[in-house]
């Protein structure tokens, strides 16, 4: 998106936004810190029009509780209670991961996945900036104040979808985010605090269980780490506790493409990421999406086993991976 079509979307937001009289904010299921940041500071901008009426909703039930520092964090609802105007999505890939049935809603679709499906009224999705909210605070800083509230959610959330500013995305305009979302009054110290030395016991106890099923495959330039059900009843782990696990199989120094494969009744989630190789096209041929070294999608079945057997076909179909490496090792 170039600077003329980015000002004029941003136009376009303005009015959606002016002329709603409730809007309701969505993210995504089973939400990450950039979902959830991105919404709750959009939120904590528009919830100071005392004229209209502001919602922030998720569908998912468990939410990371570490994220409880966040301004208006216990304002998240679980339904949504205005059923007209205007839907405002954030880190949405695409309109059925939101979780709701948003019917002909006019939607205001803020993200930065690549893969995003263009499913708004308006699209502001810039694939470019390393999170959604960094397009979400260039958005709102062009037509208001971005308070110590806004600036804490979009903070942090930018602080996690880096990885702690080291993913290929960050580049000398994410420091200048950084450093204005600082200025306005986000504590970087007391946000890296919260993610980095509020850990629960249960996620330590499921990332034990987890890195016990490692195993290698093609030479060891894949890794996959598998939780069962099982697992995560005995750990007394839920869902935001097995986020970042896919991050150790990726650091080994062999490996190239990781995968983590979860099963959950609804069906087995996979996470995917790599070092180089472009895993959103495994994740684009199951139906998911996300960023070229980070991505995921759900499979509609229950058996681990076979469905990473499914996932190691598709990426030698793909040639992901040099047919030279055909000897499994483990």
């Amino acid at each position: 998106m170039d600077r003329k079509d980015f000002q004029n979307a941003v136009k376009k937001a303005q009015r959606l936004i002016e002329n709603a009289s409730s809007v309701t904010i969505l993210s995504h299921i089973n939400p990450d810190p950039d979902a959830l940041g991105t919404a709750l500071g959009i939120y904590a901008l528009l919830r100071q029009d005392k004229n209209k009426k502001i919602e922030v909703v998720n569908a998912s039930k468990e939410l990371p509780q570490f994220l409880d520092f966040l301004p208006y964090f216990n304002h998240i609802k679980h339904k949504m209670d205005y059923n007209e105007n205007l839907v405002i999505s954030c880190d949405c890939g695409n309109a059925d991961r939101l979780g709701f049935e948003v019917g002909k809603r006019e939607i205001l679709n803020i993200d930065h996945h690549y893969s995003n499906t263009q499913y708004g009224n308006v699209n502001i999705v810039i694939p470019e900036y390393a999170s959604s909210s960094q397009v979400a605070y260039e958005v709102f800083k062009t037509y208001c104040t971005i308070t110590p509230e806004a600036a804490t959610c979009f903070y942090a959330a930018l602080l996690s979808d880096t990885r702690y500013f080291t993913t290929s995305s960050v580049n000398e305009k994410v420091f200048d985010v950084a450093s204005e979302l600082v200025k306005a009054g986000a504590s970087a110290a007391e946000i890296s605090s919260h993610f980095t030395q509020r850990r629960p016991l249960s996620s330590l106890r499921i990332l034990q269980r987890a890195l016990e099923s490692l195993a290698l495959y093609e030479d060891a330039a894949i890794a996959c780490i598998t939780v069962t059900q099982d697992d995560m009843y005995a750990t007394g782990a839920i869902m935001p506790d097995v986020d970042g696990v896919v991050d150790y199989a990726r650091s080994l120094a062999t490996v190239e493409i990781a995968i983590c494969a979860i099963q959950t009744e609804n069906g087995i989630r996979i996470s995917l990421r790599s070092k180089k190789t472009d895993v959103s096209k495994i994740a684009s041929a199951f139906g998911g999406g996300g960023h070229r070294l980070a991505a995921g999608f759900t499979l509609k079945q229950n058996k681990l086993q076979e469905a990473v057997s499914i996932i190691l076909e598709k990426i030698k179909v793909l040639g992901l991976i040099d047919e030279k490496n055909s000897k499994k090792s483990r």
